[in-house]
């Protein structure tokens, strides 16, 4: 299997947990509030168009909107495959963490 690289793991995070809504704009939002970094649309876009020619996203164009200028905007999703994805990248940051004593999950 070919890892994620983190960039490309924030991404698929991003577009899963905004659901519906995942245009460019929304999840470069979504990742500054996340990492309290500035995301350039090349940053997103790029990883984007990868992972969507690699078959982790789908994407489709949603109908236009007045606040564009009648302008259609393109949402994401998780594909089969970017859910596979990121399941299995998260078993391997379990494992990895696992036994580190200083970064153990209080609870």
């Amino acid at each position: 299997m070919k890892y994620l690289t983190r960039k490309e793991e924030m991404i698929l995070l991003a577009i899963l947990r905004l659901e519906d809504c995942a245009s460019l704009v929304k999840i470069r939002e979504h990742l500054k509030t996340s990492t309290g970094h500035e995301w350039t649309v090349g940053n997103v876009y790029v990883p984007l168009d990868r992972m969507r020619k690699l078959g982790y996203l789908e994407s489709h164009i949603g109908d236009p909107t007045a606040q564009r200028g009648g302008k259609a905007v393109k949402f994401y999703h998780l594909s089969k495959k970017g859910k596979e994805a990121l399941t299995e990248l998260r078993k391997v940051h379990d494992r990895m963490w696992t036994g580190i004593p200083e970064f153990a999950k209080k609870k």
